[in-house]
């Protein structure tokens, strides 16, 4: 049967057609659960991959970051602009970052959990209006058994008991399929998956291994997301380096982000947990699956982009100890200088005037021997001849001509 679309069967209609081909191939509810997570993992990878290799890029900013904002904490204005300068120096996006990406499993969390919540619709296949009549049948049939449940989950209540009411169900509808008359067998490892787990032990109508198991389903799922968080800071603040390239743990541990992050590993499992005890059990354990997945391939994720980042470390420790090297060499110059001249007397060392001065001390040496050759051979030096120049000034011999008249210029007296 064809399912009435509506928007959000872009996703949940997907989900509950792959859900349902585990389910018969498996015919275990958990076990397809658990494929199901694996799968919805798997293909999430990359985008973990890219979470994570985001904020390991941001752990190694902190100190910079740490820098710019004390250089201007009197200009928000300037910071902001110096911290995406450093951001575009380094390659990181911020609407690429790993919080923008690890919001994605918790996109996929809410499809699921309508699929979890109407599998006579996304499972079995049933359109609104049969899934609806197959729910009232039973409720007709056997009203004990929504006692437990409010009516947001009565499909997981029918779904379970469909195989008790093959008869009654067929009279309602005839059009009934025989994949829909086998329900959906929701035990896995004597745990009702479509229960809702209590956590009120003085309420629990048998101490139990299915209530027990219910119980710790939420529990283990919120203790594997603490362990992942911690490893995730853990491997996070190693990374965290000053712009040497040398590790920071000071800087680490301080940081608004450590703070943020601890803060958040508490938050995020305990809300989990919370979810945990008003959701069926089924859904806490792909929750469970997929932090437990996380878990193991984040060592991964982090071995291998730490290799890069320990790469570009090493090189911007060895451009940083070069640069130390130069600045060495040119103080101890400076040194040597100040040293050989401690009265910081300077002569001119223009490169023009220090070759006119070397042209003239070659002429020098030059008249000298002409001179010195001259008078041992006798040759007298004939006398300059006496120049006279038609204007008196001999810079200026020609500044007077024949039409000069020295008292051009002169104060004029008129007679009365």
């Amino acid at each position: 049967m064809f399912l009435a679309f509506q928007l959000s069967d872009i996703i949940t209609v997907p989900f509950g057609w792959l859900l349902a081909q585990l389910y018969d191939l498996v015919s275990n509810y958990g076990v397809a659960m658990i494929l199901f997570a694996l799968l919805v993992q798997l293909i999430i990878t990359p985008i973990n991959a890219k979470s994570k290799k985001s904020m390991m890029k941001m752990s190694r900013l902190t100190p910079r970051l740490q820098e710019l904002q004390k250089k201007y904490a009197d200009d928000p204005q300037r910071q902001n602009q110096a911290v995406q300068e450093l951001y575009q120096q380094e390659g990181v996006s911020v609407m690429g970052g790993g919080c923008l990406w690890s919001f994605v499993p918790l996109l996929i969390m809410l499809p699921l959990y309508a699929v979890i919540r109407q599998p006579i619709t996304y499972i079995l296949m049933e359109s609104a209006e049969p899934a609806q009549q197959i729910v009232d049948v039973i409720k007709t049939a056997a009203p004990n058994l929504f006692t437990t449940n409010n009516n947001f989950y009565d499909q997981v209540v029918a779904a379970q008991a469909i195989p008790q009411y093959v008869e009654e169900l067929k009279a309602a509808i005839p059009a009934i399929s025989e994949r829909t008359l086998a329900g959906i067998n929701f035990n896995f490892l004597g745990i009702n998956l479509g229960s809702i787990p209590s956590f009120s032990f003085w309420n629990w109508s048998a101490f139990d291994w299915a209530h027990i198991g219910a119980f710790l389903i939420p529990c283990l799922s919120a203790g594997s997301q603490v362990l992942q968080m911690w490893i995730s800071q853990k491997t996070n603040d190693s990374l965290v380096t000053n712009e040497k390239g040398i590790q920071d743990k000071e800087t680490a541990k301080n940081s608004q982000t450590a703070q943020t992050n601890k803060m958040m590993m508490w938050m995020m499992p305990l809300m989990s947990l919370w979810i945990g005890f008003t959701v069926p059990a089924g859904l806490s354990l792909y929750w469970f699956v997929g932090g437990a997945f996380r878990m193991l391939t984040d060592p991964i994720m982090t071995k291998h982009y730490r290799k890069i980042y320990d790469a570009e470390d090493a090189e911007r420790l060895r451009k940083a100890m070069e640069q130390e090297k130069i600045e060495a060499e040119k103080e101890r110059v400076r040194a040597e200088r100040r040293a050989a001249n401690p009265d910081g007397i300077t002569t001119n060392t223009s490169k023009k005037k220090l070759q006119k001065q070397q042209r003239a001390e070659v002429e020098a040496a030059k008249a000298a021997a002409a001179k010195e050759y001259a008078a041992k051979k006798g040759i007298l030096e004939p006398e300059a001849e006496k120049s006279s120049c038609m204007s008196g000034i001999p810079s200026r011999p020609y500044c007077k001509g024949r039409n000069y008249d020295p008292n051009r210029y002169a104060p004029q007296t008129t007679e009365e």
